[in-house]
């Protein structure tokens, strides 16, 4: 069970740039970066899973020669949920692609309209939130830095 020095660095440097390439806004680099932790993942399992050996079939060979089915099913249920997961972010990434033409994530006005109103302890109405998108002139940093200077 002892695994090679080589491979396991391989897994190392596969997770270290599946994390690194998570942490970018942009949606292609977030897929790429789910894709190649899917990857590390997988080998992570088959090195894992003891040495190698001949096909698990029944009859073929003994089974002390045998290879664990475990680890091939284990790996092939991650690849199906790795392509499930990458289906997922292409339609994300093409949704947004439609709506704003481009792929970077952009800091929502309504998540710092609504971080704004926490720091002053002002109560939130669900009511007033604007569904369209678009935030009223009144929550634009523009205007509170007016407001600030009024109430001075």
């Amino acid at each position: 069970m002892s695994s090679s020095v080589l491979l396991v660095a391989l897994i190392a440097i596969l997770y270290t740039a599946g994390v690194y390439l998570l942490l970018d806004r942009s949606l292609t680099r977030v897929l790429l970066g789910v894709l190649v932790l899917g990857n590390a993942t997988n080998l992570l399992v088959i090195s894992a899973g003891g040495p190698f050996g001949a096909a698990a079939l029944v009859g073929r060979a003994p089974e002390s020669t045998m290879s664990d089915p475990l680890v091939q099913a284990l790996v092939l249920t991650a690849i199906v949920i790795t392509l499930g997961v990458a289906a997922f972010l292409l339609s994300i990434i093409h949704r947004t692609w439609t709506l704003d033409q481009e792929d970077d994530l952009t800091v929502d006005t309504e998540d710092r309209s609504v971080r704004r109103r926490l720091e002053r302890d002002e109560q939130i109405d669900e009511d007033e939130f604007d569904t369209t998108g678009c935030e009223q002139t009144s929550d634009t940093d523009d205007d509170r830095t007016e407001r600030s200077g009024a109430q001075a």
